[in-house]
């Protein structure tokens, strides 16, 4: 149901700027964190800095299981209500990271950050939803997801500047600025979208229904089970592409000019699988896009292309094709994922990505930490990913055929 145009106040253009600002705070909370590891490891863990990217990994934990919760939170509380507690969870865990003096507190500060960061992520589809449907509804996500590709590139860039004027503890003063100043901006100028006599109950015997509808459906399933391995690769590559570039290439200070390059060149891929999509179908694109990773990672790995005098030119370009990949795989599976599950779509969207989320931080957090030193860990890491990949979707064509014949 969408809400009244007479009691809505906000113009087309501030309501996609507030929700691009809110989902955009998730990719700023990790690329922002980037250029600081290096120097969070020095002085909270000098004898184990490999253990910095971690601070990645326990906010996309965090985020993962806050967002089983946060969409009917949203169902039952109402919108604003949910953004404003999960802001405050967000601003309290930057606040308890800003002054800790060990990378323990530090972790804990980032799982509640993500706890916090799963409201503005889940609520903001739920608020475009509330307010309009179909083809509007489409072309407003569109624009939010376009301007939401940015904040990945430039957010490095900006991560250096504050830590270069404040220190690495800046960034932290800087997410809860840019927390408050969207949770404010909403609070004044968004009207509620989801009124008291829409709103449902939560009853957890239906989330533990919808888990298990969710699991058993083969083909579900192994898109979870797909989209956690290719998370799993991106989650690895955020955490170890900063040292590589530091401790292999030596260009730690190139490292957010570089970022930028590698993330505007890969976030066309979504403007690329749009087009291609209707053509091709899902299932190919994503079993072309896996199978490029597979020869690419291969090769590299094969013939050790990251050394020599144009190494890091061979990483940068493996670099932004992972990034690529993951723009040709992840609406595709999120579409398969859901296309079954529409009697419980809202349910199943927070229960995919939740499992997805959490799945992949297990699988990258402890490979992650045993880096040493060598882009090849990296790029094998990735290529048995690609590989388990490629064999799941092989298994969910088989699964697909079969359910088409019953039909």
């Amino acid at each position: 149901m969408t809400t009244s145009p007479d009691s809505f106040r906000m113009g087309r253009t501030e309501f996609v700027a507030l929700l691009a600002m809110m989902l955009a705070s998730v990719a700023f909370s990790i690329d922002a964190m980037l250029p600081a590891l290096p120097e969070i490891g020095a002085e909270l863990s000098p004898d184990r800095p490999e253990n910095a990217p971690l601070i990645l990994s326990m906010f996309l934990l965090g985020m993962g299981v806050g967002t089983f919760f946060m969409g009917p939170l949203s169902d039952a509380y109402g919108r604003k209500r949910v953004v404003l507690v999960s802001s405050g969870l967000f601003m309290i865990g930057a606040a308890l990271a800003w002054v800790s003096q060990s990378l323990e507190m530090v972790l804990v500060g980032r799982v509640l950050q993500g706890l916090g960061a799963a409201g503005p992520r889940v609520v903001s589809t739920a608020i475009v939803r509330d307010r309009f449907a179909g083809r509007q509804m489409a072309q407003i996500l569109s624009i939010v997801m376009m301007i939401f590709v940015l904040v990945p590139a430039v957010a490095p860039l900006l991560g250096s500047l504050i830590i270069a004027w404040t220190g690495w503890r800046g960034i932290f003063a800087a997410f809860i600025v840019f927390a408050l100043v969207f949770t404010v901006w909403m609070m004044v100028r968004l009207p509620e979208t989801h009124p008291p006599e829409n709103r449902r109950p939560v009853r957890f015997p239906l989330l533990v229904s919808a888990v298990k509808e969710v699991v058993a459906h083969p083909v579900v399933r192994l898109s979870i089970f797909v989209q956690m391995l290719i998370s799993g690769m991106i989650f690895l590559t955020l955490m170890l592409v900063q040292p590589i570039y530091d401790i292999v290439y030596g260009r730690a200070d190139e490292f957010p000019y570089w970022f930028f390059v590698v993330a505007i060149v890969a976030g066309s891929a979504s403007l690329l699988n749009a087009l291609l999509v209707v053509r091709f179908g899902m299932w190919k694109l994503i079993t072309c896009a896996l199978g490029g990773q597979i020869v690419l990672s291969s090769a590299f790995y094969a013939f050790d292309l990251g050394a020599g005098p144009y190494g890091f030119y061979f990483f940068l370009l493996w670099q932004t094709c992972i990034f690529f990949q993951a723009g040709l795989s992840f609406g595709n599976l999120n579409a398969l994922a859901m296309e079954p599950m529409g009697h419980i779509a809202g349910i199943a969207a927070s229960v995919i990505s939740a499992i997805a989320t959490v799945g992949a931080v297990a699988i990258s957090g402890p490979i992650g930490t045993q880096f040493n030193g060598a882009e090849r860990m990296l790029v094998l890491s990735v290529l048995v990913l690609a590989i388990l990949s490629i064999a799941a979707m092989f298994f969910m064509a088989r699964h697909m055929r079969k359910m088409a014949t019953q039909s």
